[in-house]
Protein backbone atom coordinates (compact mmCIF):
# COMPACT_ATOMS: atom_id res chain seq x y z
CA UNK A 1 0.00 0.00 0.00
CA UNK A 2 2.49 2.25 1.08
CA UNK A 3 4.40 1.94 -2.48
CA UNK A 4 1.12 2.54 -3.90
CA UNK A 5 0.87 5.97 -2.58
CA UNK A 6 4.05 6.71 -3.12
CA UNK A 7 3.91 6.12 -7.13
CA UNK A 8 0.61 8.21 -6.92
CA UNK A 9 2.51 11.17 -5.33
CA UNK A 10 5.05 11.03 -8.02
CA UNK A 11 2.01 10.64 -10.41
CA UNK A 12 0.45 13.28 -8.96
CA UNK A 13 3.40 15.86 -9.12
CA UNK A 14 4.02 15.25 -12.73
CA UNK A 15 -0.10 16.21 -13.51
CA UNK A 16 0.14 19.07 -11.56
CA UNK A 17 3.64 20.13 -13.56
CA UNK A 18 2.56 19.82 -16.84
CA UNK A 19 -1.35 20.95 -16.31
CA UNK A 20 0.77 24.36 -14.48
CA UNK A 21 2.50 24.43 -17.57
CA UNK A 22 -0.57 24.36 -19.83
CA UNK A 23 -2.78 26.73 -17.97
CA UNK A 24 0.64 29.03 -18.37
CA UNK A 25 1.09 28.85 -22.15
CA UNK A 26 -2.81 29.76 -22.31
CA UNK A 27 -2.30 32.70 -20.18
CA UNK A 28 0.73 33.82 -22.19
CA UNK A 29 -0.95 33.28 -25.35
CA UNK A 30 -3.73 35.67 -24.45
CA UNK A 31 -4.21 38.70 -26.39
CA UNK A 32 -4.64 41.35 -24.12
CA UNK A 33 -1.76 42.28 -21.16
CA UNK A 34 -2.53 43.92 -17.96
CA UNK A 35 1.50 44.53 -17.92
CA UNK A 36 0.78 47.22 -20.74
CA UNK A 37 -2.14 48.82 -18.40
CA UNK A 38 0.09 49.11 -15.60
CA UNK A 39 2.68 50.92 -17.37
CA UNK A 40 0.62 52.73 -18.80
CA UNK A 41 -1.00 54.12 -15.76
CA UNK A 42 3.04 54.71 -14.01
CA UNK A 43 4.49 56.23 -17.17
CA UNK A 44 1.40 58.83 -16.99
CA UNK A 45 2.00 59.78 -13.05
CA UNK A 46 3.56 63.08 -13.36
CA UNK A 47 6.22 62.15 -10.97
CA UNK A 48 7.36 58.75 -12.84
CA UNK A 49 10.91 59.32 -13.81
CA UNK A 50 10.55 56.50 -16.44
CA UNK A 51 8.95 56.00 -20.61
CA UNK A 52 5.85 53.84 -21.29
CA UNK A 53 8.38 51.41 -22.74
CA UNK A 54 10.89 51.59 -19.93
CA UNK A 55 8.14 50.42 -17.61
CA UNK A 56 6.89 47.42 -20.13
CA UNK A 57 10.60 46.36 -19.81
CA UNK A 58 10.99 46.07 -16.45
CA UNK A 59 7.18 44.41 -15.05
CA UNK A 60 8.27 42.12 -18.21
CA UNK A 61 11.49 40.82 -16.76
CA UNK A 62 9.67 41.17 -12.83
CA UNK A 63 7.00 38.39 -14.46
CA UNK A 64 9.57 36.82 -17.07
CA UNK A 65 7.55 37.91 -19.60
CA UNK A 66 10.40 38.92 -21.27
CA UNK A 67 11.21 35.41 -22.40
CA UNK A 68 9.46 32.61 -24.27
CA UNK A 69 6.51 30.49 -22.60
CA UNK A 70 8.90 27.32 -21.66
CA UNK A 71 12.01 29.23 -19.99
CA UNK A 72 8.80 31.93 -18.24
CA UNK A 73 6.91 28.94 -17.16
CA UNK A 74 10.54 27.75 -15.22
CA UNK A 75 10.91 30.92 -13.84
CA UNK A 76 7.78 30.88 -12.50
CA UNK A 77 8.19 27.67 -11.36
CA UNK A 78 11.46 28.64 -9.53
CA UNK A 79 9.55 30.99 -7.48
CA UNK A 80 6.32 28.84 -6.90
CA UNK A 81 8.43 25.98 -5.47
CA UNK A 82 9.81 28.48 -2.90
CA UNK A 83 5.99 30.18 -2.36
CA UNK A 84 6.55 33.07 -3.85
CA UNK A 85 3.68 33.32 -6.56
CA UNK A 86 4.78 36.86 -7.37
CA UNK A 87 2.11 40.23 -6.85
CA UNK A 88 -0.63 40.30 -8.17
CA UNK A 89 -1.46 42.48 -10.86
CA UNK A 90 -4.84 44.42 -9.79
CA UNK A 91 -4.70 43.91 -5.80
CA UNK A 92 -1.02 45.36 -5.48
CA UNK A 93 -0.37 42.53 -2.92
CA UNK A 94 1.64 39.09 -2.94
CA UNK A 95 -0.69 36.48 -4.15
CA UNK A 96 -0.79 34.12 -1.30
CA UNK A 97 -0.99 36.90 1.21
CA UNK A 98 -4.51 37.54 -0.62
CA UNK A 99 -5.41 34.06 -0.75
CA UNK A 100 -4.84 33.54 2.81
CA UNK A 101 -7.63 36.41 3.55
CA UNK A 102 -10.56 35.26 1.05
CA UNK A 103 -10.02 30.89 1.44
CA UNK A 104 -11.92 30.99 4.52
CA UNK A 105 -14.87 31.95 2.81
CA UNK A 106 -14.59 29.54 0.04
CA UNK A 107 -13.70 26.72 2.86
CA UNK A 108 -16.86 27.22 4.83
CA UNK A 109 -18.96 27.55 1.73
CA UNK A 110 -18.36 24.40 0.10
CA UNK A 111 -17.52 22.50 3.11
CA UNK A 112 -20.99 22.68 4.18
CA UNK A 113 -22.11 22.36 0.83
CA UNK A 114 -20.55 18.89 0.57
CA UNK A 115 -21.51 17.98 3.81
CA UNK A 116 -25.14 18.73 2.81
CA UNK A 117 -24.98 17.23 -0.65
CA UNK A 118 -23.90 13.89 1.01
CA UNK A 119 -26.76 13.56 3.82
CA UNK A 120 -29.68 14.88 1.38
CA UNK A 121 -27.96 12.88 -2.12
CA UNK A 122 -27.30 9.37 -0.77
CA UNK A 123 -30.46 8.61 1.29
CA UNK A 124 -32.49 9.86 -1.73
CA UNK A 125 -30.32 8.04 -4.00
CA UNK A 126 -31.41 4.57 -2.28
CA UNK A 127 -34.83 5.69 -1.19
CA UNK A 128 -35.31 5.49 -5.21
CA UNK A 129 -33.39 2.46 -5.92
CA UNK A 130 -35.37 0.60 -2.82
CA UNK A 131 -38.74 1.95 -4.74
CA UNK A 132 -37.76 1.49 -8.17
CA UNK A 133 -40.24 3.18 -10.95
CA UNK A 134 -42.57 4.09 -7.76
CA UNK A 135 -44.27 7.85 -7.71
CA UNK A 136 -41.16 8.84 -5.05
CA UNK A 137 -38.58 7.44 -7.63
CA UNK A 138 -39.95 9.07 -10.25
CA UNK A 139 -40.19 11.99 -7.77
CA UNK A 140 -36.48 11.60 -6.94
CA UNK A 141 -35.58 11.44 -10.84
CA UNK A 142 -37.64 14.74 -11.44
CA UNK A 143 -35.52 16.74 -8.73
CA UNK A 144 -32.55 15.33 -9.59
CA UNK A 145 -32.46 15.78 -13.02
CA UNK A 146 -33.64 19.62 -12.44
CA UNK A 147 -30.49 20.38 -10.45
CA UNK A 148 -28.34 19.16 -13.03
CA UNK A 149 -30.22 20.92 -16.12
CA UNK A 150 -30.54 24.30 -14.29
CA UNK A 151 -27.58 26.70 -15.10
CA UNK A 152 -25.82 28.23 -11.99
CA UNK A 153 -26.72 32.08 -12.67
CA UNK A 154 -30.51 31.22 -14.00
CA UNK A 155 -30.82 29.10 -10.74
CA UNK A 156 -29.12 31.91 -8.40
CA UNK A 157 -30.74 34.51 -9.73
CA UNK A 158 -34.52 32.63 -9.40
CA UNK A 159 -33.38 32.26 -5.29
CA UNK A 160 -32.80 36.12 -5.06
CA UNK A 161 -35.51 36.67 -7.10
CA UNK A 162 -37.87 34.72 -4.73
CA UNK A 163 -36.64 34.96 -1.25
CA UNK A 164 -34.31 38.23 -1.45
CA UNK A 165 -36.37 40.31 -3.71
CA UNK A 166 -39.96 38.87 -3.35
CA UNK A 167 -40.27 37.47 0.74
CA UNK A 168 -37.30 39.43 1.88
CA UNK A 169 -35.58 36.22 3.78
CA UNK A 170 -32.40 36.55 2.88
CA UNK A 171 -30.10 39.45 1.39
CA UNK A 172 -29.04 39.76 -2.37
CA UNK A 173 -25.47 39.26 -1.85
CA UNK A 174 -22.42 40.04 0.25
CA UNK A 175 -21.13 37.82 3.48
CA UNK A 176 -22.39 40.21 5.97
CA UNK A 177 -25.46 42.64 6.58
CA UNK A 178 -24.97 46.62 6.95
CA UNK A 179 -25.01 46.77 10.73
CA UNK A 180 -22.32 43.71 11.19
CA UNK A 181 -19.91 45.03 13.20
CA UNK A 182 -22.26 46.26 15.75
CA UNK A 183 -23.40 43.12 16.25
CA UNK A 184 -22.45 40.32 19.56
CA UNK A 185 -20.31 37.80 18.67
CA UNK A 186 -23.35 35.21 18.34
CA UNK A 187 -25.48 37.63 16.20
CA UNK A 188 -22.52 38.10 13.17
CA UNK A 189 -22.69 34.03 13.49
CA UNK A 190 -25.87 34.02 12.86
CA UNK A 191 -25.97 36.83 10.19
CA UNK A 192 -22.73 35.17 8.25
CA UNK A 193 -25.12 31.50 8.71
CA UNK A 194 -28.28 33.93 7.08
CA UNK A 195 -25.88 35.40 4.08
CA UNK A 196 -24.33 31.95 3.30
CA UNK A 197 -28.03 30.55 2.78
CA UNK A 198 -28.50 30.88 -0.93
CA UNK A 199 -25.36 30.12 -2.15
CA UNK A 200 -25.21 26.95 -0.38
CA UNK A 201 -28.42 25.61 -1.25
CA UNK A 202 -27.47 27.15 -4.91
CA UNK A 203 -24.48 24.81 -4.79
CA UNK A 204 -26.41 22.33 -3.38
CA UNK A 205 -28.97 22.26 -6.02
CA UNK A 206 -26.72 21.78 -8.76
CA UNK A 207 -24.04 19.16 -7.62
CA UNK A 208 -26.93 17.07 -5.58
CA UNK A 209 -28.55 15.77 -8.50
CA UNK A 210 -25.17 13.81 -10.07
CA UNK A 211 -24.79 12.18 -6.70
CA UNK A 212 -28.06 11.00 -6.32
CA UNK A 213 -28.39 9.83 -9.76
CA UNK A 214 -24.93 7.45 -9.12
CA UNK A 215 -25.95 6.40 -5.89
CA UNK A 216 -29.29 5.28 -7.20
CA UNK A 217 -27.56 3.69 -10.13
CA UNK A 218 -25.19 1.78 -8.11
CA UNK A 219 -27.34 0.59 -5.36
CA UNK A 220 -29.92 -0.82 -8.13
CA UNK A 221 -26.85 -2.84 -9.35
CA UNK A 222 -25.89 -3.98 -6.01
CA UNK A 223 -29.82 -4.54 -5.13
CA UNK A 224 -29.75 -7.26 -7.81
CA UNK A 225 -26.62 -9.49 -7.09
CA UNK A 226 -26.99 -12.96 -6.03
CA UNK A 227 -25.66 -12.43 -2.41
CA UNK A 228 -28.59 -9.92 -1.78
CA UNK A 229 -31.09 -12.31 -2.81
CA UNK A 230 -29.36 -14.79 -0.77
CA UNK A 231 -29.45 -12.80 2.29
CA UNK A 232 -32.96 -11.78 2.16
CA UNK A 233 -33.60 -15.57 1.55
CA UNK A 234 -31.92 -16.08 5.03
CA UNK A 235 -34.20 -13.60 6.54
CA UNK A 236 -32.38 -11.14 7.13
CA UNK A 237 -34.54 -7.66 7.56
CA UNK A 238 -34.21 -5.20 4.92
CA UNK A 239 -33.04 -3.01 6.96
CA UNK A 240 -30.21 -4.88 7.34
CA UNK A 241 -30.01 -5.97 4.30
CA UNK A 242 -29.81 -2.36 2.59
CA UNK A 243 -27.49 -1.17 5.52
CA UNK A 244 -25.17 -3.95 6.18
CA UNK A 245 -25.36 -5.77 3.02
CA UNK A 246 -25.67 -3.16 0.04
CA UNK A 247 -24.74 -0.17 0.99
CA UNK A 248 -21.29 -1.11 2.22
CA UNK A 249 -20.42 -2.36 -1.39
CA UNK A 250 -22.30 0.98 -2.56
CA UNK A 251 -19.72 3.07 -1.17
CA UNK A 252 -16.75 1.50 -3.30
CA UNK A 253 -17.85 3.75 -6.44
CA UNK A 254 -19.40 6.42 -4.61
CA UNK A 255 -16.06 7.01 -2.90
CA UNK A 256 -14.40 7.47 -6.36
CA UNK A 257 -17.32 10.03 -7.51
CA UNK A 258 -17.03 11.99 -3.93
CA UNK A 259 -13.33 12.65 -4.34
CA UNK A 260 -14.29 15.07 -7.64
CA UNK A 261 -16.71 16.76 -5.94
CA UNK A 262 -14.59 19.38 -3.45
CA UNK A 263 -12.23 20.26 -6.64
CA UNK A 264 -15.62 20.37 -8.55
CA UNK A 265 -16.82 22.64 -6.47
CA UNK A 266 -14.05 25.23 -5.61
CA UNK A 267 -14.11 25.61 -9.78
CA UNK A 268 -17.53 25.75 -9.90
CA UNK A 269 -18.33 28.09 -6.93
CA UNK A 270 -16.85 31.07 -9.13
CA UNK A 271 -20.07 31.81 -10.23
CA UNK A 272 -21.71 30.98 -7.11
CA UNK A 273 -19.15 33.51 -5.13
CA UNK A 274 -19.69 36.19 -7.86
CA UNK A 275 -23.56 35.81 -8.11
CA UNK A 276 -23.69 36.53 -4.94
CA UNK A 277 -20.30 38.37 -4.23
CA UNK A 278 -19.02 36.50 -1.56
CA UNK A 279 -15.70 38.00 -1.43
CA UNK A 280 -13.99 33.69 -1.66
CA UNK A 281 -11.38 32.65 -3.81
CA UNK A 282 -13.95 32.35 -6.67
CA UNK A 283 -14.99 35.31 -7.11
CA UNK A 284 -11.54 37.04 -6.71
CA UNK A 285 -10.17 34.72 -8.92
CA UNK A 286 -12.73 35.98 -11.79
CA UNK A 287 -12.12 39.51 -11.30
CA UNK A 288 -8.30 38.36 -11.73
CA UNK A 289 -8.82 36.73 -14.69
CA UNK A 290 -10.93 39.23 -16.56
CA UNK A 291 -8.23 41.94 -16.34
CA UNK A 292 -5.25 39.29 -17.17
CA UNK A 293 -3.94 39.00 -14.05
CA UNK A 294 -1.40 36.44 -15.00
CA UNK A 295 0.17 35.86 -11.30
CA UNK A 296 -3.15 35.40 -9.12
CA UNK A 297 -4.59 33.19 -12.01
CA UNK A 298 -1.80 30.53 -12.24
CA UNK A 299 -1.95 30.36 -8.49
CA UNK A 300 -5.59 29.14 -8.72
CA UNK A 301 -5.34 27.11 -11.81
CA UNK A 302 -2.43 25.46 -9.81
CA UNK A 303 -4.64 25.19 -6.57
CA UNK A 304 -7.49 23.43 -8.32
CA UNK A 305 -5.40 21.33 -10.17
CA UNK A 306 -3.03 20.19 -6.87
CA UNK A 307 -7.12 19.96 -5.02
CA UNK A 308 -7.52 17.60 -7.51
CA UNK A 309 -4.95 15.48 -7.41
CA UNK A 310 -5.24 15.55 -3.32
CA UNK A 311 -8.93 14.46 -3.57
CA UNK A 312 -7.87 11.61 -6.08
CA UNK A 313 -5.02 10.34 -3.59
CA UNK A 314 -7.59 10.40 -0.58
CA UNK A 315 -10.11 8.78 -2.80
CA UNK A 316 -7.04 6.06 -3.46
CA UNK A 317 -6.76 5.46 0.20
CA UNK A 318 -10.21 5.28 1.13
CA UNK A 319 -10.97 2.29 -1.30
CA UNK A 320 -8.79 0.71 1.31
CA UNK A 321 -10.95 1.34 3.71
CA UNK A 322 -14.11 0.46 2.48
CA UNK A 323 -12.90 -2.75 0.24
CA UNK A 324 -10.30 -5.13 2.32
CA UNK A 325 -9.70 -6.68 -1.30
CA UNK A 326 -7.55 -3.65 -2.04
CA UNK A 327 -5.48 -4.04 1.21
CA UNK A 328 -4.92 -7.74 0.06
CA UNK A 329 -4.18 -6.83 -3.21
Amino acid sequence: MSNFIIRRVFLGIFIVFFGAMIVYGVIRSMPSSYVETIARERAANPQSMRTYQEWIDELNKVYHLDVGIVPGYFGWLKNAIRGDFGISFIYNVPVTEKFKEVIPYSIVLNIITFIVEIVISIPLGILAARKQYSGVDYAITVFALAGLSLPTFFLATLLKYVFSIKLGWFPLYGITSRFYSTMTRPQQILDMARNMTLPVVTLMMLSIGGLMRYTRTNMLEVLNSDYIRTARAKGLSEKVVINKHAFRNTLIPLVSYMSTLLPAMFGGSMITETMYQIPGIGYISFGAMQQGDIPFAMFYTTFLILLTQISLLIADIMYAVVDPRVRVN
